[in-house]
């Protein structure tokens, strides 16, 4: 009864609010579209957790075994941090700086991947709060235009009914701009942590790509 009681109020509040409470809908659809996309691929197809996969990579390069962490990275599918580590087992042979290219490279086309959409999600909470404050004018303009023209008895109720209508506004436009805000943070903080473990984990392939040729060599000496 509860939860019907409250439906039913944000179904009428949405009907006060006047016009401008589809655009502020509109605005609140795409923001929630966005996160679900954002929030399932960052969390589950480019994740994975850093130091254990590494952790698995670094026992096959040690053990000289560059095939089989190439097949742990394969087995990631569509995960940031195998595809850059591969990029830079394939290049295993090459010099230094070559594997740096290559783990550069990677990285590079990992970041439109994890930072896409994420910038509209700070551009819809700006559009939310403006169109929160325009219904808010509006239903104003409304109200004491009304007010003006109306008969004394009347005014009371026309001017509660503008008020109304622009607090509506206002309160939807901040509901929807205070998730976006929200969402946004989580998910550009998640964003980043991908983005600083391609470098913190492409490093240290690196180092023990360099170690394992310098082991060699000392064993061919």
């Amino acid at each position: 009864m509860e939860s019907q009681g409250f439906i039913q109020g944000i179904i009428v509040a949405f009907q006060q609010g006047g016009f401008w409470m589809v655009p502020i809908a509109i605005a609140f659809g795409c923001s929630i579209a966005f996160t679900v996309e954002r929030f399932v691929r960052l969390y589950f197809h480019y994740n994975v957790e850093g130091s254990r996969f590494m952790f698995e990579v670094q026992k096959y390069i040690l053990a000289n075994d560059l095939d089989g962490a190439i097949r742990i990275c394969n087995s990631a599918k569509e995960a940031a941090l195998p595809k850059v580590i591969k990029a830079g087992l394939q290049r295993a042979s090459r010099n230094d700086e070559q594997i740096q290219n290559a783990i550069d490279a990677a990285s590079l086309e990992m970041i439109p991947k994890l930072e896409r959409r994420i910038p509209y999600l700070a551009l819809i909470a700006n559009i939310a709060t403006l169109l929160g404050l325009l219904g808010t004018i509006s239903g104003l303009i409304k109200s004491f235009g009304a007010v003006a023209l109306a008969d004394p008895a009347q005014r009371q109720a026309i001017l509660a009914h503008g008020i109304s209508e622009a607090m509506s506004a206002t309160a939807f436009g901040l509901v929807t701009a205070i998730f976006t805000m929200v969402a946004h943070g989580i998910l550009s903080a998640k964003a980043t942590q991908i983005l600083e473990e391609l470098d913190e984990f492409g490093v240290k392939l690196l180092d023990l790509l360099s170690a394992r040729k310098y082991k060699h060599s000392s064993e061919k000496a």
